[in-house]
């Protein structure tokens, strides 16, 4: 007689399943408002499309935390990989006008650690709560054979909305509008493979040594949360000072500041007017990395860049000094196309 085989044998503990989902249900029941229609364990989420005085338009992201988790493995700390997800996301939709409504996330393991994923869902919880976003839903899945012990991979999607008549789509740039920039909280969640490449394999460091230059360890400064800008913006946008908006993420400026600019113009940027943050000049240093590369692999420091007219700098800077983010005009829009260095 051949042996009898369940589930768990084959890797998927379904019990442990079972309890993450029940210790998860307070997580995802304190990011509720009054438009969350649905409570964790039904097969779809439900919201209620809050009604405006204008048509509205709803807008949808998704992406994943990268290998920004391997420093999460690495160190233990799980939850500030979820918070850096949402706020991601939220950054996303951030940039056409939208403000996000609900999210949800994909967390799939090799095998089951139920203290690991509350820690990652409490960070997403986290990010929901200061998003004001709720956490409508998402899945759990174990697969053994495909992730290794320890391992996982997370992934989120937001939806938002925006009223049609204030979607931020680049048609208001004119050639002259200045680019002011915000200050990044490190890295972010884009370049972490070379980053790592160049921390581990070339400077022989582990996360718990210190970060020449930065004052703090290696999984300190690399797991900093990728900060978000909603708070900025959120009352800027009713002004119509807001032209555009691009989030400084994997390409970096050159790769995502054409994206929101209309055809015919360009931008030039001054790399003198802002201070890049000891790690990036750290990352480069060790890893004699060119600075063409640097710039279109990591934010090297401004994490969003507003396009305003020269008469708005001032509202922006002063709504992101409200919220301790340093700004400052980096540079201006051009006729032509893509971005040129100063």
């Amino acid at each position: 007689m051949s042996e009898q085989l369940s589930y768990r044998d084959a890797g998927v503990d379904l019990e442990a399943g079972d309890r993450a989902k029940v210790g998860l249900k307070d997580l995802v029941a304190s990011t509720a408002d009054r438009f969350t229609l649905s409570e964790l364990g039904s097969f779809g989420g439900l919201y209620q499309v809050p009604e405006g005085g204008d048509p509205q338009v709803l807008v949808a992201s998704a992406d994943g935390a990268g290998t920004k988790l391997k420093l999460a493995f690495a160190t233990g700390r799980h939850d500030s990989v979820g918070h850096c997800l949402v706020n991601h996301c939220v950054n996303d939709i951030l940039v056409q006008g939208a403000r996000p409504l609900f999210f949800l996330d994909y967390l799939a393991v090799g095998e089951m650690d139920e203290d690991v994923v509350q820690e990652v869902v409490r960070g997403v919880a986290v990010g929901c709560k200061e998003n004001d976003c709720a956490l409508l839903g998402g899945e759990t899945a174990q697969m053994r054979d495909f992730y290794a012990p320890g391992e996982y991979d997370l992934a989120g999607f937001v939806v938002g909305i925006v009223d049609r008549s204030l979607i931020i789509d680049g048609s208001r740039i004119e050639s002259g509008d200045l680019l002011v920039g915000l200050d990044s909280s490190g890295l972010h969640t884009n370049g972490y493979t070379l980053a790592r490449r160049i921390v581990f394999d070339v400077m022989g460091l582990s996360v718990d040594d210190e970060l020449p230059g930065t004052g703090r360890s290696v999984g300190e400064e690399l797991l900093s949360v990728h900060g978000s800008y909603l708070p900025v913006f959120k009352r800027l946008f009713d002004t119509g000072v807001i032209r555009g908006l691009a989030h400084v993420t994997g390409g970096g400026i050159p790769g995502n500041l054409p994206r929101v600019l209309p055809d015919g113009l360009g931008a030039t940027v001054d790399r003198g007017s802002w201070r890049v943050p000891s790690v990036f000049q750290t990352l480069q240093d060790a890893g004699n990395v060119d600075r063409y590369e640097m710039d279109r692999v990591f934010n090297m420091g401004i994490g969003m860049i507003a396009i305003v007219s020269e008469h708005d700098v001032d509202a922006v800077a002063a709504s992101a000094a409200e919220r301790g983010i340093g700004s400052r005009v980096i540079g201006r829009i051009v006729p032509g196309e893509g971005v040129a260095y100063q």
